[in-house]
């Protein structure tokens, strides 16, 4: 349940199409809905914008299945994380109209129209980042935004980065995503004037220790514009940047152009 479904519902019981009692049991789940194991918010849209998102380590495949077949029928758009190919098998069984990203681990049901709200680029290092700059990616895109992937423009090879800087000035935000020291966000913020969201990741040799290298040194970048989220959290930075993305959207009097 969203805005605009809850505004279509009050439209159809002033015009007669359906009974306030009918209303009243759609109304029913609002605001969460209690299946045992989870209480699934279906309020959540209306209140911040964005719906709930199902976290899928550590519940089993049955679990993720049944709040995303309900999440569904409530007729949001429904994002899965962390799935596994166990996981994302009972889900497309129960809600075979939704799509699994192997590389970003997520699961995905788009039911909202096609609408397109601000626009962020999504960067990472090397090709060892993927998975984490595509969690990053599928779950803004699923929320409405324009996304531009420029991938493997790591700092080793900075000419890589500065031959895509035009693409990178258009985004109304950017997440950047680094394993190794951490570098490139710094960098990425010398470049542009928009925010920039640093997503340290677990890539790196020992002393990298799992992340917190590039996360120690993304907490003490010298870009002002440049915040950090936590250790591979891709969802977290893309969450944020669609936020700020609508926002710089809607301030502006009009949708990305898509430049």
């Amino acid at each position: 349940m969203n805005r605009n479904h809850l505004l279509e519902l009050l439209a159809s019981v002033e015009r007669g199409n359906l009974s306030p009692e009918q209303a009243c049991e759609k109304l029913a789940h609002l605001p969460y809905e209690d299946v045992g194991h989870a209480r699934i918010d279906h309020h959540r849209a209306l209140r911040s914008g964005l719906p709930e998102v199902i976290y899928a380590a550590g519940k089993s495949p049955d679990q993720t299945s049944e709040i995303f077949s309900r999440m569904a029928v409530a007729g949001s758009d429904v994002l899965a994380t962390r799935a596994d190919e166990a996981t994302a098998t009972a889900v497309l069984i129960a809600t075979p109209a939704a799509v699994y990203h192997p590389q970003a681990r997520a699961i995905t049901l788009r039911q909202s129209p096609a609408e397109t709200h601000g626009h962020i680029a999504v960067v990472c290092a090397g090709t060892s980042d993927l998975s984490v700059a595509e969690e990053a990616a599928v779950t803004a895109e699923l929320f409405g935004t324009q996304v531009t992937r420029l991938y493997d423009v790591g700092v080793a090879g900075i000419h890589r980065l500065l031959s895509v800087r035009e693409q990178l000035v258009t985004a109304h935000a950017v997440i950047v995503c680094a394993g190794m020291e951490g570098a490139l966000p710094s960098v990425v913020g010398g470049l542009v004037g928009v925010p920039v969201i640093a997503v340290p990741t677990s890539v790196g040799y020992g002393a990298s220790f799992q992340g917190a290298a590039a996360l120690l040194g993304m907490l003490n970048s010298c870009s002002p514009n440049v915040t950090v989220v936590n250790i591979d959290n891709g969802f977290g930075a893309a969450y944020t940047a669609t936020l700020i993305a609508r926002a710089s959207s809607h301030s502006s009097g009009s949708k990305s152009s898509g430049l």
